[in-house]
């Protein structure tokens, strides 16, 4: 007989393990996840509301602040004092929507002067600001 604990003599347990049992009940959910998986795929066709309204967000303008190789600033492409862009960034703080804030600086400007302009856009109270490269640039570890 195949079953050790039904042998009289047997003074030990058995110790090999049935998986037959084991092998059985996996075949049968093998089988059932077979057949009902193709019922998850189905769609059910439900008729949802239609709404008719947009959402009106107002797209906020953009500023560009370019700083030059000199470091000389300029906003929306027009030249202008370092000393007045404090107020021009107080102004355009001041809007609602706040304007993005797009800086763009040459290559060899110093980071000193990209520095003092970020600060003063944070002092003034800009909270976007993006910071503008050109991919198309050849670029490089020198």
């Amino acid at each position: 007989m195949p079953f050790g604990a039904f042998d009289p003599g047997a003074d030990q347990p058995m110790a090999e393990i049935n998986t037959t049992p084991l092998v059985d009940v996996m075949l049968v959910l093998l089988i059932i996840f077979m057949v009902t998986a193709p019922l998850f795929t189905h769609a059910v066709r439900i008729d949802l509301p239609r709404a008719r309204s947009a959402p009106n967000v107002a797209k906020p303008d953009t500023v560009v602040v370019s700083i030059d190789a000199a470091g000389g600033v300029h906003w929306s492409g027009e030249a202008l004092a370092r000393e007045g862009l404090g107020e021009r960034l107080a102004q355009a703080a001041a809007k609602l929507p706040q304007p993005e804030l797009h800086l763009r600086a040459h290559r060899d400007t110093r980071y000193q002067v990209i520095a003092e302009v970020l600060s003063q856009a944070q002092r003034a109270g800009i909270r976007k600001i993006g910071l503008v490269t050109d991919p198309s640039a050849e670029g490089g570890s020198r």
